[in-house]
């Protein structure tokens, strides 16, 4: 390197960083040689961190505001301390540059059923979706843990991982809770809290923090789900009996609209009475069964006085005493 370069490097004397796209959660500051100069002004803004790693190692933290590097607050030598290693500092250090605004509408969901202990149902199969936030709490740990030496890492790095996480501390969560699942479906605030407990510490591990955690969703797949209808429609029937008298009540107008008026109206109510002796019958094991009734004797002819001394006139059919010899209506003589 010749004079006018190395001096060119000493007025180097800003290092900031502002984020040119979305999504870029840590930038390794490009500096020659990797070397800080004494006297250089450092500006980290409001929802950033800068971590400086001096020789391999985290050596600070600075948060929002401008500071001047020297001896004094870095450990490190400037290159005009160095005229006998021509200018090469072997004080070799990077700067970190790390956005801890929060990460807002971070998408989660199950792709396949969480088989959970259901205490209603049993063994039941749920699915689950909803949206968290986080953002960085621990810049040095997320740089040691996840982000590394890279020099741009972007929060799509980290979002599959954390995904795979929400969903495994949500199992967990649902299998520890013991709380049915009507009940989880019909309160997702408290669900979502429930879950947020356990996936807090896990984000600490990795340097974030957990802002905030909703559950949008809780639901069965379509085959549980058809159970599940089926399952309220018994409780809402109620008194099965009722329910039979109910749907007769319901055909009389219908079936006195159809074709065959009363005769369909007779056929529906019979059909009512039938069915609601059945589902009675059937719901009642223990109850004795209705004797069937006895078949109808065909009805005898009419006897007595009236039938045995009347006869039909061999002329007109008009109904006349046996003695009579002529018909008093038509006047024909009788045999």
């Amino acid at each position: 390197m010749g004079l006018g370069g190395f001096f060119r490097k000493q007025f180097i004397d800003v290092i900031q960083w502002t984020e040119s796209e979305q999504g870029v959660l840590a930038y390794r500051y490009p500096m020659a040689d990797m070397e800080i100069q004494n006297g250089a002004q450092l500006t980290v803004r409001e929802s950033q961190a800068a971590v400086f790693v001096n020789e391999g190692r985290a050596a600070d933290v600075f948060g929002p505001g401008r500071y001047t590097l020297d001896t004094k607050t870095l450990p490190l030598l400037t290159n005009l301390m160095n005229w006998d290693k021509l200018f090469q500092s072997p004080f070799k250090s990077d700067v970190y540059f790390f956005s801890t605004r929060q990460q807002t509408a971070q998408r989660w969901g199950t792709q396949n059923p969480l088989t959970i202990r259901d205490k209603d149902f049993g063994m039941v199969r749920l699915r689950a979706f909803g949206m968290y936030s986080w953002s960085v709490g621990n810049p040095v740990k997320l740089m040691q843990q996840v982000s590394g030496t890279r020099e741009e890492y972007r929060v799509s790095d980290l979002e599959p991982h954390l995904r795979n996480l929400v969903v495994t501390r949500l199992s967990e969560a649902f299998a520890g809770s013991g709380v049915p699942f009507l009940d989880m479906a019909a309160n997702t605030a408290a669900t979502g809290e429930a879950v947020a407990a356990r996936l807090r510490p896990a984000f600490e591990e990795l340097g974030l923090s957990l802002d905030s955690f909703t559950v949008e969703n809780l639901s069965l797949p379509d085959e549980l789900q058809k159970r599940l209808d089926e399952r309220i429609g018994m409780n809402m029937v109620g008194n099965l009996g009722d329910y039979a008298r109910f749907q007769a009540a319901q055909s009389i107008p219908i079936a006195a609209a159809n074709e065959g008026g009363v005769a369909g109206l007779g056929a529906s109510l019979g059909a009512g009475a039938i069915i609601g002796q059945s589902m009675a019958q059937a719901m009642s094991p223990g109850a004795p069964q209705a004797p069937n009734a006895p078949p109808a004797s065909p009805q005898a002819p009419p006897t007595g006085a009236a039938g045995a001394d009347m006869k039909f006139c061999l002329h007109c059919g008009k109904q006349i005493t046996r003695a009579a010899k002529f018909c008093p209506e038509c006047g024909g003589k009788q045999e």
